[in-house]
């Protein structure tokens, strides 16, 4: 079993599953390049980058079609690493998944106009508003490898994931809302959806019983 961490997270966001589904898997966990103690990032990586580090990581370890569970960031990688070859990945449990092209509403098209307009005349020392906190925390290629993966949209994608696949979100998840959750159910022809109840985007840290469960079954189920 392979797990891939968030965006500005690290594999020890998952210390509430790896004890418990390494008594049923042999697991892996790793940092992805930029994050945790994995820091450091000579170019921009793009999202196929990062496919290519996972690909190599399980090369050099030997590891044949794990299931894998992924959050958030982990899902974009895992859900284009299974577009492309399938037969990579056994089972897919995507939580919190990213990816999908978002919708917007009014206030935000307003924003990313008057972002536009206001950029021509202003340096972007005086836009910083315009900029979440975290985007401003990260290093200058960091910045550009951020801006490569989420201007990367993969709706076109989900018809080719063949794999078993278990869509898991919490219901109150603000950053990948249920709406992302639907979509990838619709997208992913073998897949199943379950909502956690009072939980939000780290569900699987807020309700890791109920998580843990409905992942095991999932897993073991033939």
């Amino acid at each position: 079993m392979l797990f891939l961490h968030g965006y500005l997270s690290c594999k020890e966001s998952f210390s509430l599953q790896i004890p418990f589904f390494s008594e049923y898997f042999d697991t892996y966990a790793f940092d992805l390049k930029g994050f945790g103690e994995n820091k450091g990032m000579d170019y921009p990586y793009s999202l196929s980058d990062y496919v290519n580090e996972v690909r190599e990581y399980m090369y050099k370890r030997g590891i044949v079609k794990p299931h894998v569970i992924a959050h958030s960031f982990g899902g974009r990688i895992a859900l284009k690493a299974a577009a492309e070859n399938g037969g990579v990945f056994d089972k897919l449990v995507l939580t919190g998944s990213a990816g999908l092209k978002p919708e917007r509403g009014f206030k935000y098209k307003v924003k990313t106009k008057t972002f536009k307009i206001l950029s021509r005349f202003l340096p972007k020392s005086a836009l910083k508003g315009f900029y979440s906190k975290d985007y401003l925390s990260l290093s200058p290629v960091m910045k550009e490898s951020f801006c490569k993966i989420v201007n990367e949209h993969l709706d076109g994608v989900l018809p080719y994931v063949k794999n078993r696949t278990l869509i898991v979100f919490g219901e109150n998840d603000k950053e990948t809302p249920l709406y992302m959750a639907e979509r990838l159910h619709k997208g992913i022809e073998n897949s199943e959806l379950v909502v956690i109840k009072n939980a939000a985007h780290f569900c699987f840290i807020d309700k890791p019983l109920k998580f843990n469960g409905e992942v095991k079954e999932f897993l073991l189920r033939k």
